[in-house]
């Protein structure tokens, strides 16, 4: 039955070949002789009775059907009403049947066989033939009586459209208005079909609802007949809109109503047609309508964004959609619930894992996140940061938690999403580093934590911090960075007493309750390594900031605290002296003594703080410009004022601080020199120095500081020669208080005003003594002397002597060897240091002889008759360390040298003591780094070596150093591992796995992890090799 009434609707739309000359001539007859012959084969043929017993049915149900008019378009467009009445009615019947038939019995079933396929669905030839009387009925029936501006016109879509435009006659009856509303009706109708839904508005949507819009929303015009008639059939359209709207796909809807508005931008409006003013407010309503639904966010997104490439067409898409979302429509209720309801769209936004399409989600979402911050930043804080934050924020507040306080994936999202809309996003406002500030101290120590050990969110803290460090005011950035370094109490930070980051199963980390530690020295000793760390990590970030001075900004502001806790030391200790214990109640002597245990561990960190960061940090990145090396100078010349009216003075009489003043006024000169025109930053320095110049007891530091106060008040009108000398001299001391003494005696010439002295070079500071000078044999004596520092400076002499084949070292080469074994055993390290130093060049220079001998007392213990035997394991490990340094120099000689080494140490892997047993590892993961193929026959065996002292080892820093061998391994044969190792490879493996899952020590672990992740970057480079673009020639036969 479905074949005959879609072989009805065929006939009724096939083409039919026409002597007419126009277009629309041959248009009009088609249509006229098509409805002709389907009537005539309804009548006549019996294959077709039942469709046209069925159509007539439809047809006596019809209340809109008008019989038959003059109109052939009209008339054509009923026909085929009626029969999509009529297939539509057949098969809600067969469908219903269908389900209410039994499901067929098991014995007549198979497991292999399919389903039955329900009535409904259509085959594809049918569906193009429904698709042809669907697409005449909306280009005849609904198209042609659209308002002007609603919907796409007709002729503005094909050629055949400005035909049709042509054919449609308005005046004939019935009226355009209800035409438009019996088609809309069947449409509908046909509709509630899933199947038949699909046809229609996978390709005639916008027609629709544009001609829902326009029955149902359109003013009423008098002069039009196409108004209705009834207000019932209005308010039924606005329904019928409603409904439609809420069942097909939301991306849809949107993309079909901004098509209704108006269209693009880059669409002129003469090719769309202006939409008048009414349709634009119901579509601009509708939009709003969509956008504050559950997941509105996402349809707006997918209705502009889908299809696009990631070009920049869609980079503006993207702007422009931000753009909107961050602004209340005028249909909202109220501001505070549009973004109540928008703001957890945009978070989700954030969050989708297809690579395009997260690109173009995420950058909505980030641009929409700014621009709230900017234009309501209340309502972002509120609905779109605290929320976003909240992760963070539990970390602070975390409390009676039975086990995990945050989950691995809440932070894990948090701190990606901090990363894409504070980092990427890169548009510093007050209100997002106000909500960063609040929350970095945890990212801070979550950063710290992932220092540690290997976790995917070290680098998004990294770069968080770096943001904020390098956007911040410096007004701000300070007193975060001293509260981050310890001196200041910790805020906004993880509650370390009762919770603490572990690492998580998927490479994150997680916030988990501490275990309560019951040994008190042991929990300090995590205390204050936990504190060293946060200090190192701290000075780290402070390193990656290259380009700016924030660090020499701290490192002054720590100095000029130094320079207020002494200044305030006197008045500290006459406080301590006149304080009364015996008037005093217990309570009030413990806060006193609390009082004074607190203000000491502040200057210990402070001082722990500065010494950190003079150790770790650049010169130049300390003190970038002038400016900061000024400040650094009124520090140190306030700290040498400090007390200098007092007696007790703490720099009075103290040579060292008085040389270091001395150059420190160097410096000072040295700018001076070089750049006269920094005049009016140092004028800071005028009052120090004035105070120095009076009251120092140095003449020396008087006269420096004298000479250059009058400097710096004549900007340089004024400029002594002993400011030259200063400058040439600040690397000396010495040679600076021999010039000043020589300049108070006499002087023969003074430097002319405004003449700048040139500099010399620096003399030369080496103070080691000429081997030259003695010979060999005195050396030697010295080198027995039992004066450590004789001993050790004659050592080291000798050593020289046999790296320059001095010709009596190579003819004594057995004496020294023997001196060098013998000071080898010496109780004080800078004697044996420099033994195993002299040890190390004599192997390098004659390594036959020299490394037979040192294995031998490796393996053995020492050979010498003089040898101490209780100190025999302490030896071993000296001469252990001189291996070490031997195997680094051989260089590409080690597969020539390292054969009868690579044996020993083998062998040392199974001796007694653990220590010697370590030695052994860390000496052969030096020699195997530099061994290459040259390894690969003895792969096997260091193999079986290693696996099984990591399965088998009892001992934690044997284990550690059998994981370290094959990290040293990797790394030392880089790409030719899959070569070298390649029998062996899958057993390291699996033993690296094995110490990362069930080894008991943390370093050990650390250790495997480092060298599965060295294993990884190999096997990336191995499969997927870098593409170099190569030409080359072949000469063909």
């Amino acid at each position: 039955m479905t074949s005959e009434i879609l072989s009805a609707i065929n006939i009724l739309t096939q083409p039919l070949a026409s002597a007419q000359t126009s277009q629309q001539e041959a248009l009009h007859a088609a249509l006229g002789a098509n409805k002709s012959v389907l009537l005539e084969r309804l009548r006549s043929d019996g294959r077709l009775q039942r469709a046209a017993r069925m159509r007539d049915e439809a047809k006596g149900e019809a209340d809109w059907y008008g019989g038959e008019t003059d109109d052939v378009t009209w008339s054509f467009v009923q026909e085929c009403l009626l029969l999509l009445l009529t297939l539509t009615r057949h098969l809600t019947e067969e469908l219903k049947r269908f389900q209410e038939a039994p499901p067929p019995s098991g014995s007549l079933r198979t497991p292999e066989m399919a389903p039955p396929l329900p009535p409904d669905v259509l085959s594809v030839s049918q569906q193009k033939t429904l698709g042809a009387a669907l697409q005449f009925v909306v280009s005849l029936g609904v198209c042609p009586y659209l308002s002007a501006g609603v919907g796409v016109p007709l002729g503005r879509r094909s050629a055949f459209g400005s035909v049709v435009e042509k054919l449609i006659g308005r005046e004939t009856s019935p009226p355009a208005g209800r035409r438009l509303l019996t088609t809309t009706r069947v449409l509908l109708q046909v509709a509630e079909r899933a199947t038949l839904a699909t046809l229609v508005f996978s390709r005639h949507l916008g027609d629709v609802m544009a001609a829902l819009c326009q029955l149902g929303y359109e003013p009423h015009r008098e002069d039009r007949g196409a108004k209705l008639n009834h207000s019932e059939e209005c308010r039924w359209c606005k329904e019928a809109l409603r409904n439609l709207l809420g069942k097909v796909y939301q991306p849809i809807v949107v993309k079909e109503l901004l098509v209704l508005q108006g269209g693009p931008k880059q669409v002129s409006r003469a090719a769309l047609g202006s939409a008048p003013a009414w349709l634009r407010r119901l579509c601009g309503q509708l939009l709003s309508e969509r956008l504050m639904q559950p997941s509105g966010v996402q349809a707006v997104v997918r209705a502009v964004l889908e299809g696009g490439t990631g070009g920049d067409s869609d980079w503006r898409k993207c702007d422009a959609v931000a753009r909107i979302l961050a602004a209340c429509p005028q249909q909202s209720a109220s501001a505070d619930g549009y973004f109540r309801l928008v703001c957890p769209q945009i978070l989700d936004l954030l969050h989708f894992r297809d690579k395009l399409t997260a690109q173009q989600f995420q950058r909505v979402a980030t641009m929409a996140a700014l621009s709230m911050v900017q234009e309501r930043p209340a309502f972002a804080q509120q609905y779109l940061l605290a929320p976003l934050l909240a992760p963070l924020h539990r970390c602070i507040t975390a409390s009676d938690h039975p086990h995990v306080a945050v989950e691995e994936s809440d932070l894990t999202r948090c701190l990606e999403d901090v990363y894409k809309i504070w980092v990427v996003g890169n548009s510093p406002s007050p209100t997002l580093l106000a909500a960063l500030q609040d929350v970095l101290p945890v990212i801070f120590t979550l950063f710290c934590f992932t220092k540690r050990s290997v976790s995917h969110l070290r680098a998004p803290c990294q770069e968080i911090l770096l943001w904020f460090l390098k956007l911040s005011e410096t007004s701000a950035a300070l007193p975060l960075l001293r509260q981050l370094s310890g001196l200041r109490e910790r805020r906004n930070d993880v509650a370390a007493a009762a919770f603490h980051f572990t690492a998580g199963g998927d490479g994150g980390v997680r916030l988990v309750c501490r275990q309560a530690c019951s040994d008190a020295d042991e929990e300090l000793y995590e205390k204050l390594s936990g504190e060293q760390w946060r200090l190192e990590c701290l000075v780290q970030l402070l390193a990656q900031l290259s380009d700016s001075d924030l660090a020499g900004d701290f490192f002054l502001d720590l100095l000029q605290e130094l320079t207020g806790w002494a200044a305030a030391l006197d008045e500290e200790l006459k406080d301590e002296e006149q304080v009364d214990v015996a008037a005093m109640t217990l309570l009030e002597v413990e806060q006193q003594l609390l009082g004074g245990a607190e203000r000491r561990a502040e200057k210990l960190t402070l001082l722990q703080a500065l010494a950190v960061m003079v150790e770790s940090l650049e010169q130049e990145q300390l003190l970038r410009k002038t400016s900061q090396v000024v400040d650094f100078m009124v520090s140190l010349l306030q700290r040498a004022c400090v007390g200098l009216d007092g007696a007790s003075a703490p720099g009075v009489g103290n040579l060292v601080e008085s040389q270091t003043l001395s150059m420190g006024m160097g410096l000072v000169a040295t700018l001076l020199s070089i750049s006269a025109e920094d005049y009016s930053c140092m004028s800071k320095l005028l009052r120090p120095l004035e105070a120095l110049s009076q009251q120092h007891p140095d003449v020396v530091v008087q006269e420096l500081a004298s000479n250059l106060r009058a400097v710096i008040a004549t900007h340089g009108a004024f400029r002594p020669e002993s400011l030259a000398d200063a400058a040439r001299c600040r690397g000396n001391p010495d040679e600076m208080t021999k010039s000043s003494k020589a300049r108070s005696e006499g002087r023969s010439q003074q430097t002319p005003v405004g003449r700048f002295p040139q500099r010399p070079s620096p003399p030369s500071s080496s103070g080691d003594p000429d081997p030259s000078n003695k010979p060999l044999s005195d050396w030697l004596l010295e080198a027995c002397d039992l004066d450590v520092p004789t001993r050790a400076v004659a050592l080291r002499v000798v050593t020289r002597m046999v790296q320059r084949r001095h010709p009596e070292a190579v003819q004594a080469q057995e004496k020294v060897l023997t001196l060098f074994l013998e000071n080898l055993e010496h109780e004080d390290s800078f004697v044996y240091l420099s033994a195993i130093q002299g040890l190390a060049v004599l192997a390098d220079s004659y390594p036959g002889h020299i490394l037979e001998r040192l294995l031998q007392d490796f393996q053995r213990g020492p050979s010498l008759p003089s040898s101490k035997q209780e100190r025999s394991l302490e030896t071993r490990l000296k001469v252990g360390e001189v291996l070490m340094r031997a195997s680094r120099a051989m260089g590409e000689l080690a597969p020539h040298l390292g054969r009868p080494l690579l044996s020993v140490f083998l062998q040392g892997t199974r001796d007694p003591d653990q220590s010697v047993r370590a030695s052994s590892l860390s000496n052969l993961g030096e020699l195997c780094q530099r061994l290459d193929y040259s390894l690969g026959p003895l792969a096997q065996e260091l193999s079986s070596c290693l696996t099984a002292l990591i399965k088998t080892e009892r001992e934690a820093e044997v284990r550690r150093a059998a994981v370290h061998v094959i990290a040293q391994l990797l790394r030392g044969l880089s790409d030719k591992t899959t070569q070298v190792l390649s029998d062996v490879l899958l057993d390291l493996y699996r033993a690296l796995k094995l110490a990362v899952r069930s080894d008991p020590d943390p370093a050990a672990v650390l250790h495997a992890q480092l060298a599965l992740e060295e294993l990884d970057h190999v096997m990336r480079r191995f499969v997927f090799p870098e593409q170099k673009l190569e030409k080359k020639i072949v000469v063909l036969p």
